[in-house]
């Protein structure tokens, strides 16, 4: 009796044994999984121009940029202890609204390439930037998940610029036929200045005795051909023999790429 009483009570006590480990083994799983943290996103760049969101918003940065019809840059650096499972990136804006031959653009992706799901992964991409959006500001999203079900998720914003831009337009409202009038504005071209073309002509004048009808076409390339940036400054005469009225005036600024920008205002002539 005393040796079955000895054996039935180590065989109890075998039992108990493993199921403590057993209990233990199961809550050092779970404090295993509870130490991980979610993915941190030490820096985020997107765009040209110095810039770099991470979790740590203290600082200022200036604000990115990138140009419609080329593609977007995007670098992210994360911290991840437990395998990431997918990166989704979103680009959208509620600041714009297309106008003529424009579309509104919302872009989301969630990347789940074999490179990302990792640990600690390194996020790099290009995005095409369509050519028939609006320009203005857009907000950006990175969102990390983990396989734990973790995620973290940083923004910022975003300014789709034109290719080709005019500004600080100044002409001459009327002229006397015989005289010039004075021409300046500013062009910010990402790609070049290939040319700037000015075509002024009338729409129902019908000349009278000693007038001749006035057409203007003109390419300039001096001074403008290939610069980034420049001030369009010239003066145009209108012969003395042209008929008095309005003109109507076009200019074309075409850029290294083939793009175009168009700017248009009307001139009265005088007799």
């Amino acid at each position: 009796m005393k040796t079955t009483f000895m054996k039935s009570n180590l065989k109890f006590l075998a039992i108990v044994a493993s199921a403590g480990l057993f209990l233990q083994s199961c809550s050092s799983d779970d404090d295993s999984s509870m130490e991980l943290s979610a993915p941190e996103i030490t820096s985020f760049e997107f765009g040209e121009g110095h810039h770099d969101e991470g979790e740590d918003h203290d600082h200022e940065s200036e604000e990115a940029y990138a140009f419609k019809g080329t593609d977007l840059h995007l670098a992210a650096e994360i911290n991840a202890e437990a395998t990431v499972s997918s990166i989704t990136l979103s680009i959208h804006s509620d600041a714009v609204t297309a106008g003529e031959g424009e579309v509104d653009w919302e872009f989301k992706q969630v990347f789940t390439d074999a490179k990302y799901l990792v640990i600690n992964p390194e996020f790099h991409e290009h995005v095409d930037v369509p050519s028939d959006i609006p320009a203005g500001e857009y907000h950006i999203e990175l969102l990390v998940t983990d396989e734990l079900g973790n995620s973290t998720e940083v923004d910022g914003h975003l300014q789709i610029m034109d290719t080709i831009t005019i500004s600080g337009f100044e002409m001459d409202e009327t002229v006397a036929r015989g005289d010039d009038f004075h021409i300046e504005f500013m062009i910010d071209a990402a790609h070049g200045i290939h040319n700037i073309t000015v075509d002024i002509h009338a729409h129902d004048l019908t000349p009278a005795d000693g007038e001749e009808e006035w057409d203007f076409e003109a390419e300039f390339l001096d001074g403008y051909h290939e610069a980034s940036e420049a001030e369009f400054h010239e003066h145009i005469v209108v012969p003395a023999t042209a008929p008095a009225g309005e003109y109507h005036v076009l200019f074309t600024v075409e850029d290294e790429d083939g793009n175009t920008i168009a700017y248009e205002t009307h001139i009265d002539v005088t007799a």
